[in-house]
């Protein structure tokens, strides 16, 4: 019997195996899946962002041809709950112990009921044969509204007299955070220099490729609901469903097929209004979000203010760190802290700054409800800090790379404790890596002193170029679990299901090389499989940079376990050491012994119960493995990006002329993948600086409702985004893996902000906000000419 290579597959730059499928039209999607005979739902949604619904009529719906049934919010009353706060519930004892922390309950239902408090909220649905019909059913409801004061940011939300939006919250802050380490007000005291400034970072939307589509199932003779649905988090939907809808989970089967991405998780009406649809009507009913209704409320993310102190010294060194925050929640707080948690940890970076205190409060408003988003609070935090860095090096009349080599964590300090709990309550630690020799790796590979020198020549040539740098570091791994189960069957194949969901990860690939090398067998005999709650008790889900740690872990540990078992059940027939036998391409052979062999099919049978059973004393029988990983706390990843620009200071547009990136994400499994995950990012990341931004009037009517408005970057847009690696592996997994699926838009915005503003030195202004638009840099190149009382002369600055 041959056996496999000895070269391991992990760290192998293979192709990914999903591809296959999905660049062939061939991968199914939830729109695909088709149940006979389903009807369609449209929905009815708010045109005003807060108002009295002072009457609502959906029997003319009814009489619209091709329409079966029509619901409202007062329908649902005590028929469907409010979701569930999980985030909420996610605050352990232990982190309420050490962090000032309060988040209050405001729970949200599937439909309102009396008031809307965002254009776009869910109103009324309508059921009918078609969508043409469902949608006509809509057109025909008499709805009649009594608009209320509108508060379009935090700051009306918080003044005096504002109307307070959740009677139940006392107030408009829906939650809030306070942590301190040091005598911070003694050191801004002593401080030689204090830095003041406020950043704010504009509001976007994580737009996939796939908006969101939901159906659902009911069998009325077994009880049983199944839901098709575009999430990453099929069991957190089934455990939603369970409590809104009064069902066991054992009743419930959530299916999530194919996704055409998703940038962040997410809890929405419809997920429960389409089942429930399903068990009154006793009939499949299905709903797909067009993308209007997708660019009206679905992932609005980022959205915060930053009143940001530093105190440092003549050096440039930082002494001291002071920040406010604010957090636009939106209408709804729906995830507790997640996102200003986040926020909070990742504000000092790779900076060595003990002395600190952070408060941020999550505010509502009349928008729609944010959600954690790629990064998840880091580019707020990130943009924040290094604008402040530069500002600093400004003051100090030195480069920024200089500033930075001041502040930076030396490598000789890791694993180093940052003096707060993470979100999970364990202690935050920065586990590995070398932020020092990252920096110096990113700026000898853009040639960074040799743009230094050439900015002279470019500015007597009147080109406006400029070099930013930014540098992140991300908690990955997010607990609480990750499972998996790893199965072989008679034919020597290995199948692996796991709770994580794909959705552009490469997950398929990444998790077969993992089981390739823990069990002893090729890739291409390995079949991954997610997304179904019938096939796994537990699982979790694909977001925050945690399946690579979690399920890659669960499926490692997992085949490790079933090579041993499968290699005690062949030491029983071939009485021999498990010790001395090998797992080769059609079954397990003995090392020493020639022609000693078992094949698949035959140890699968011998652990097969009955009386051929051959299992040794103490094995339970079937070849397969179920195992959960619990990591104790986050690993935690890191970046160092650096951009160059060019601004045309008549037009304000900014072309991004080059981009690189060094990055750890520890051990990587395929580095393909980790490297489109970053350029991936990235690209989210200057669409974020530049293109993207939510926009409403001070009505709140929503401004960005078409891409006609809200704009993406194209590949016209995005540069050939370089990337290196650095690889520090982390002991919080057996494996040495960090996450990587978010790092890439973390920095961008900071980068590019940092590079526009040194690209025009010589005008001197200074950038403080994103998105970064051509009309608000003109204004910034505006008030800085004013400034010189008009058109002042340019100086070349070398």
């Amino acid at each position: 019997m041959t056996t496999t290579a000895a070269d391991t597959w992990v760290g192998q730059r293979l192709r990914r195996k999903e591809d296959a499928r999905l660049v062939r039209g061939a991968g199914r999607f939830t729109p695909d899946i088709v149940v006979p005979g389903a009807l369609h739902a449209a929905v009815l949604r708010s045109p005003f962002a807060h108002a009295e619904i002072t009457s609502l009529d959906v029997a003319p719906a009814l009489r619209v041809e091709g329409v079966v049934a029509a619901f409202t919010g007062a329908d649902l009353a005590g028929r469907v709950g409010t979701f569930v706060e999980a985030a909420g519930k996610e605050i352990t004892p232990q982190l309420q112990a050490l962090v000032d922390v309060e988040v209050k309950s405001c729970p949200l239902s599937p439909i309102a009921h009396g008031r809307t408090l965002w254009v776009g909220q869910p109103v009324a649905v309508v059921v009918a044969r078609d969508r043409y019909a469902a949608e006509d059913g809509l057109e025909a409801i008499e709805a009649d509204y009594e608009p209320l004061e509108a508060i379009p940011d935090p700051e009306s939300a918080l003044r005096d007299g504002a109307p307070v939006l959740h009677e139940e919250l006392g107030d408009n802050v829906a939650a809030r955070l306070a942590m301190a380490s040091g005598d911070v007000d003694a050191a801004f005291a002593h401080a030689p220099h204090v830095l003041r400034e406020r950043f704010t970072f504009g509001r976007s939307a994580g737009n996939a490729m796939e908006t969101r589509s939901v159906q659902a199932s009911w069998d009325e003779g077994r009880d049983e609901l199944t839901v098709w649905i575009t999430s990453p988090r099929p069991h957190l939907i089934r455990t939603n469903l369970s409590e809104m809808l009064g069902l066991p989970l054992e009743r419930i089967r959530v299916i999530a097929p194919d996704i055409g991405g998703s940038f962040g998780t997410g809890l929405f009406g419809e997920d429960a209004l389409i089942p429930y649809l399903a068990m009154t009507l006793r009939h499949p009913v299905r709903w797909t979000e067009d993308r209007q209704e997708a660019l009206l409320g679905t992932r609005h993310c980022r959205d915060q203010v930053h009143d940001l102190e530093l105190a440092y010294d003549d050096d440039g060194r930082i002494l001291a760190l002071r920040d406010s925050f604010l957090v636009d929640a939106g209408a709804y707080n729906l995830y507790a802290v997640t996102v200003s948690y986040n926020t909070a940890a990742h504000l000092r970076g790779q900076y060595a700054i003990d002395t600190f205190s952070i408060e941020g409060r999550n505010v509502v408003t009349t928008k729609a409800p944010v959600a954690p988003v790629r990064g998840a609070g880091r580019p707020e935090g990130v943009f924040a800090l290094d604008r402040a860095l530069d500002l600093i090096a400004a003051e100090c009349g030195l480069d920024p790379a200089d500033v930075r080599r001041r502040n930076l964590i030396p490598a000789e300090e890791m694993p180093r404790p940052m003096g707060m709990p993470y979100r999970d309550g364990a202690e935050m630690v920065y586990d590995s890596g070398d932020y020092p020799a990252q920096l110096e790796q990113a700026l000898e590979a853009f040639g960074y002193d040799e743009l230094r020198a050439r900015q002279a020549e470019w500015r007597a040539a009147g080109r406006y170029v400029g070099v930013g740098i930014s540098s992140y570091v991300e908690g990955s791994g997010f607990g609480p679990y990750e499972g998996a189960i790893v199965r072989l069957d008679q034919r020597g194949n290995l199948h692996v299901v796991t709770g994580a969901k794909p959705h552009g990860q490469g997950l398929e690939t990444t998790l077969a090389q993992v089981c390739a090398d823990e069990f002893g067998l090729p890739p291409e005999r390995i079949t991954v499989t997610s997304g179904d709650t019938s096939l796994l008790q537990f699982g979790v889900g694909t977001f925050a940079s945690r399946s690579a740690v979690t399920a890659g872990s669960a499926v490692g540990i997992a085949s490790q376990r079933l090579r041993d078992k499968v290699l005690a059940v062949a030491g029983e027939l071939l009485e021999a050491s498990p010790a001395d036998l090998v797992i080769g391409d059609e079954g397990v052979a003995s090392r020493d012994v020639a022609d000693h062999s078992v094949t698949f099919a035959e140890i699968h049978s011998a652990a097969a119960p009955g009386p051929k059973s051959r299992l040794p004393a103490g094995l339970e029988p079937g070849l397969a493995v179920e195992y959960y990983f619990v990591p104790p706390t986050v690993t935690f990843a890191s970046g160092t990006h650096v951009a160059s620009v060019e601004v045309d200071p008549e037009t304000g547009f900014v072309r991004v002329l080059r981009y690189l990136t060094v990055d750890d994400c520890g051990r990587m499994l395929n580095p393909t993948i980790v490297e489109g995950q970053i350029q991936g990012g990235v690209a989210h990341g200057i669409g974020t600086a530049l293109f993207e931004g939510v926009l409403y009037d001070e009505d709140c009517q929503l401004l960005t409702g078409s891409y006609m408005d809200y704009l993406l970057p194209t590949s016209a847009e995005v540069p050939p985004i370089e990337v290196g690696h650095q690889e520090y592996l982390s002991d919080l997994n057996p494996f040495g893996i960090k996450g990587c699926g978010e790092g890439g838009a973390v920095s961008p915005p900071a980068a590019i902000a940092n590079a526009v503003v040194d690209a025009l030195r010589p005008l001197r202004i200074n950038v403080n906000r994103v998105p970064l638009g051509p009309e608000t840099l003109l204004d910034l190149i505006a008030q800085a000419r004013a400034l010189e009382g008009g058109e002042r002369r340019e100086e070349v600055v070398s």
